[in-house]
């Protein structure tokens, strides 16, 4: 099977190969002899009925300084290729979620991964309300007072962006804190939609365990842990990487949610467990496969390939 798929994603020239999950879905792709494109979200356009995209073709390999080559540009009808790859990086705003209704124009005869429409409707703190049993105590407010209640009655919470990514945005509130006040002001005067406070789990200190779902089914997992001083553990912002394995409270929380997923499309899922807590579920550009692979001696991106051929087929 040699299928033409066209990857939306961020510049190429901007990947750390080896820690960036769209590179080695690139390379496992390629080694397949399956033909890439590469394109910008700006360069995808709705034009006559048809969804178009400016975009290059694409080769990939693993080498510092010399990563990939891109032919001339093209303009290619999406609709008749056989995959298109979400990749590009939150924020999800409604740039973003422009895209998602774009693309729904072609899914699913082209294969869009993840489901365009599942996509923009499960942004990562919001679709995990939908399990709220295997969430920490949670609240999504703009009601200051709400909040000051949450904080009183919790003590020691976390203040983070309805939208937000990477850990931007992200505070810990410690119960004598006093710059409560002034974080709800900076919140308020930078975002429009509501914030969400949530119990700090202590248990961070820890590990924020990042899981993989293919098509449902849990397949493999990362601890990642927070640097000295840092309350995230995002892995850009210093937190360390480090082998684990799925405890049967995480066995727990993905068969909750894996049948959802499949449901929906979404075929590749990042979700993070803190203390035994679900606390995001990430859908958009989920990261975290290279070092599980290094970690765990498997291949994921292979496995999600098999998923994608399975469903062409």
């Amino acid at each position: 099977m040699v299928l033409k798929v066209a990857i939306q994603m961020d510049h190429i020239e901007t990947v750390d190969i080896d820690a960036d999950s769209t590179f080695v879905l690139a390379l496992e792709a390629q080694d397949r002899g399956h033909a890439l494109y590469h394109y910008l979200p700006g360069h995808l356009s709705f034009a006559g009925g048809r969804v178009l995209a400016q975009a290059q073709p694409l080769s990939v390999k693993r080498q510092k300084d010399g990563h990939y080559t891109l032919g001339p540009s093209e303009t290619l009808d999406l609709g008749q290729l056989d995959v298109v790859l979400m990749r590009q990086d939150p924020p999800f705003d409604m740039a973003y979620i422009t895209t998602t209704h774009l693309l729904e124009h072609i899914h699913p005869r082209t294969l869009v991964v993840n489901d365009p429409a599942e996509v923009r409707n499960a942004p990562e703190k919001l679709y995990v309300t939908r399990f709220p049993d295997l969430m920490p105590p949670t609240l999504i407010s703009s009601d200051r007072d709400r909040i000051t209640a949450f904080r009183a009655e919790h003590k020691d919470i976390i203040l983070k962006p309805l939208y937000g990514n990477g850990g931007f945005g992200v505070f810990h509130v410690t119960p004598k804190d006093e710059n409560l006040n002034a974080l709800l002001e900076m919140f308020t005067e930078f975002y429009r939609e509501p914030i969400i406070a949530q119990k700090y789990l202590a248990e961070v200190r820890d590990g924020d365990k990042r899981i993989i779902l293919i098509d449902g089914e849990a397949a493999g997992a990362v601890n990642r842990i927070p640097a000295e001083g840092e309350a995230r553990a995002n892995m850009h912002v210093g937190a360390e990487p480090v082998k684990c394995q799925l405890s049967p409270r995480d066995r727990e929380i993905c068969a909750a949610i894996g049948p959802d997923l499949k449901a929906r499309g979404l075929i590749f899922v990042g979700i993070d467990v803190i203390g035994g807590y679900l606390t995001e579920i990430n859908v958009t550009s989920p990261t975290g496969i290279q070092e599980i692979n290094r970690f765990d001696g498997v291949k994921l991106e292979a496995w999600i390939w098999d998923v994608i051929e399975a469903k062409i087929k």
